[in-house]
C-alpha cells in the first residue's frame, strides 16, 4: 500500500466528536468528491451521512453543510469552519477527497487537488490557521494546494488526526537526518584526511629535496630531528609528531617548524 493510501485508511477511521465537526468534514467531502461512491471518500460520505442522519445531496442537507453554488460550482461558506476542531475536520475531508502524500523515503510532498480557485484559497487559508504554509499551483484545469516542507507535512498529519502515519514519517525523517549527519561527518573527515595526507606528502618531498641537494645536516638541529621523524612516520599526525620529539612540542610548534623546512626547500629550489 502507498503511503497516501495508508494515511487515507487511517483518516477514514477518524470521526469528529461534535456534530459540527462531522458537518465540516462532510461538507469538504461532498464539494470535493466525484460521484464515485466506491472510493474512500465516497465511503466516508456514507459513513458520516449515516451518523448525521442526512442525505448528503438534497437541498436541505446542503444548507446544513453551508454549501453554496456560484459560477465555479459548489463551495462552502467559511462559517462552517469557525472552530479549530471543524477546521481540522474540513482539512481531513479535503485530503481524503483529493489529497496525496509522497512516501517520505523518497521525498516530502503533500498535495490536495481542488477543482476551483475558491476551494483552493479557502483550504490554504484554513491550513495557514495552524501555522502551516501551503501554496497553490495550477495543474491543467485543477488548483493544487501543496506543501513541500517535511516538518510542516508532519504538522498537517497531526492536524488531520493521522497520528500513526505521522509517527511512521517521523521515524523515516529521523533515520534520514542521522544518515545525512553521518555522511556529512564522513565527508568532512575524508576531506580533512586528504588534506593531511597531501600536506604530509609535500613535507616529505621538501625534506627529500633538502637531503638530496644539501643533506639533512644543512638543517638546524631542531628542524633536522623533526625532518628525520617525519620521514620515519609519514602518516603520523602533527600532535603525535610533537609528542615524539624531545622535548615534546605542541601542534602549532610542529607546524611552525615544518613551514620553516618548506621555506628552506623552496629557497634552495629558487637558487638552483
Amino acid at each position: 500500500m502507498s503511503f497516501s493510501g495508508q494515511v487515507k485508511d487511517e483518516l477514514y477511521e477518524v470521526i469528529g466528536n461534535g456534530r459540527h465537526c462531522r458537518l465540516a468534514e462532510l461538507a469538504a467531502l461532498v464539494t470535493m468528491t466525484d460521484d464515485d461512491m466506491e472510493s474512500k471518500a465516497g465511503k466516508k460520505i456514507e459513513k458520516l451521512s449515516g451518523l448525521l442522519d442526512l442525505n448528503p445531496y438534497d437541498n436541505e442537507t446542503k444548507k446544513a453543510l453551508k454549501i453554496v453554488k456560484d459560477i465555479e460550482g459548489y463551495t462552502v461558506d467559511r462559517i462552517i469552519v469557525e472552530k479549530n476542531c471543524c477546521k481540522q475536520a474540513y482539512i481531513r475531508g479535503a485530503f481524503i477527497a483529493g489529497g496525496s502524500v509522497t512516501n517520505p523515503e523518497k521525498g516530502y510532498h503533500l498535495e490536495i487537488v481542488c477543482n476551483s480557485i475558491k476551494k483552493a484559497e479557502l483550504l490554504v487559508d484554513i491550513i495557514k490557521d495552524f501555522d502551516i504554509e501551503a501554496k497553490i499551483v495550477i495543474r491543467k484545469k485543477s488548483y493544487v494546494c501543496y506543501i513541500k516542507d517535511g516538518s510542516m507535512i508532519v504538522d498537517l498529519l497531526n492536524v488531520m488526526g493521522a497520528h500513526s502515519s505521522l509517527m511512521d514519517m517521523e521515524n523515516v525523517r529521523i533515520l534520514k537526518d542521522v544518515r545525512n549527519t553521518v555522511n556529512r561527518k564522513v565527508n568532512c573527515e575524508t576531506a580533512n584526511l586528504n588534506k593531511t595526507v597531501s600536506a604530509a606528502v609535500k613535507q616529505i618531498e621538501d625534506i627529500k629535496y633538502i637531503d638530496k641537494v644539501k643533506g639533512l645536516k644543512y638543517l638546524p638541529d631542531n628542524l633536522r630531528s623533526l625532518a628525520l621523524l617525519r620521514m620515519e612516520e609519514p602518516e603520523m599526525s602533527l600532535i603525535d609528531l610533537g609528542q615524539c620529539l624531545s622535548p615534546p612540542l605542541g601542534k602549532s610548534g610542529v607546524n611552525h617548524r615544518l613551514r620553516k623546512i618548506s621555506e628552506i626547500a623552496n629557497e634552495l629550489r629558487r637558487n638552483i
